[in-house]
């Protein structure tokens, strides 16, 4: 693993002033990025009757290749934030308990979320997170002071007397301006935002490369989250509500090239040769296009936060893909920024101390969940790559003890946070019936009965 720090020019600052402004609005809080970070804090300070503009760059939310487990940590937020039954009622999801290693013929249960107690969620819920974004900016818009503009590539930031006063966007035939009070960068683990700022970034590089791509998945397959180790190669799947295997494919970053060169028959003989139950099926995957390739890394800001700026979800602390915890914490930090910010914004008395005061309050769960991350990737995902023959884990692994840790650690992480009572809203207030009211309940049972 090498460590790096993200050394980036204030571009904003080099580049002039387009000539022509097509436009200038102004609102309270600019959100950059229409994940989920992005559209919960947006939904949250529109309920509250703050102006809030959210800024996409894409066109659609129509996209591969994304997080698409949510915890029972995350759905617990959703609860109270009151969608947690509509979306189980409206979206397409399938559910799993476990997270299993399959390592030299044994298979072993990494985590097991269904002990889980004071949740109504025992279960990882696989949602598909364009859906999921769909459903969040609709709700969105039932509010007249939200703004979702979509197309929208943000390539500067406004800086006035030191203070970060909004963006420039080019989209819809030129430029735009967005100007506000608080611009809050929620815009992934590519931030451009973050770099705009020119804000320190420390990240560490893995020895690997992943790859995302589906395949088919037989109706007589077990469900769950399973990953199989072979030589030199680890193979993760889930289940998605549509009848495929979501899979993320780890190769050792050196490998690549190699792979590459001999083409996508070269790929799918390396993936048969850890699941040998996908040679019916591998030929399905006949390009390089419909893979994902992603380097990963580990990383967080060192500050969150200047004048007028706030930098939250994967634009301030990247995550490794282990355990799929990514929208929980996007969706913890969106409701710990709400329960600090709204107050200051609503009486316009927002100070640099209510953003110091939301890294405060996140930094330390971050720090914990990618400790752990790092961990695995060390003891676990490196030895294993870096093995002649099939890696076999430490018999500990498979305790009841730790795997019950481990599961408390992804579905909640360390002091997670609760919306403010004023500001939740509960089921009930929505005409959703006594059928979407006991879905959670429901979908817990089918899963014991299992």
């Amino acid at each position: 693993m090498s460590q790096s720090v993200e050394q980036t020019p204030i571009t904003n600052k080099e580049s002039s002033t387009p000539d022509v402004i097509l436009d200038v609005q102004q609102t309270s809080c600019c959100i950059v990025g229409g994940g989920p970070t992005g559209a919960v804090l947006a939904l949250l300070l529109a309920r509250q009757g703050i102006p809030v503009t959210l800024i996409e760059a894409q066109k659609n939310f129509n996209r591969d290749f994304r997080g698409d487990v949510l915890h029972a940590g995350a759905m617990g937020l959703l609860d109270e934030m009151g969608l947690s039954d509509r979306l189980l009622a409206e979206l397409p999801y399938s559910t799993t308990e476990t997270i299993k290693f399959l390592v030299g013929g044994k298979n072993i249960t990494f985590a097991d979320v269904s002990g889980l107690m004071q949740t109504r969620y025992p279960y990882m819920t696989i949602i598909p997170q364009g859906k999921l974004l769909d459903f969040l900016t609709i709700e969105a818009k039932r509010y007249p002071n939200f703004q979702l503009l979509m197309g929208a590539n943000v390539q500067q930031l406004i800086e006035e007397d030191g203070m970060i006063r909004g963006v420039r966007y080019r989209g819809q035939g030129g430029w735009h301006e967005v100007r506000s009070h608080l611009t809050v960068a929620a815009d992934g683990r590519f931030s451009n935002i973050r770099k705009l700022a020119g804000m320190e970034f420390n990240k560490m590089a893995m020895p690997l490369e992943l790859f995302w791509f589906r395949l088919p998945r037989y109706s007589h397959e077990a469900e769950g989250v399973i990953s199989h180790f072979g030589k030199k190669r680890i193979l993760v799947k889930f289940n998605t509500y549509d009848g495929n295997w979501q899979i993320a494919y780890y190769i050792p970053k050196a490998d690549f090239r190699q792979i590459q060169a001999a083409g996508i028959e070269a790929m799918q003989q390396s993936i048969v040769g850890v699941v040998p139950e996908f040679s019916d099926r591998v030929h399905h995957l006949q390009d390089w296009k419909q893979t994902a390739r992603i380097s990963l890394e580990l990383g967080r800001l060192s500050r969150w936060y200047r004048p007028g700026l706030l930098v939250i979800g994967d634009a301030a602390h990247v995550m490794l893909p282990l355990g799929g915890v990514g929208i929980n914490y996007a969706i913890q930090d969106a409701v710990t920024a709400a329960n600090i910010l709204i107050e200051p914004l609503k009486r316009g008395k927002l100070q640099l101390h209510h953003l110091a005061k939301v890294q405060r309050q996140r930094e330390l769960p971050i720090k914990v969940i990618q400790s752990f991350q790092a961990f695995l990737q060390k003891n676990v995902t490196a030895k294993a790559i870096r093995a002649e023959n099939t890696y076999h884990l430490p018999p500990y692994w498979g305790l009841p003890f730790l795997r019950n840790i481990v599961a408390e650690i992804l579905a909640f992480g360390v002091f997670p946070p609760h919306l403010k009572t004023e500001y939740a809203l509960p089921d009930a207030e929505y005409e959703t019936g006594d059928k979407s009211s006991q879905k959670a309940s429901t979908i817990a049972e089918n899963l014991s009965a299992k």
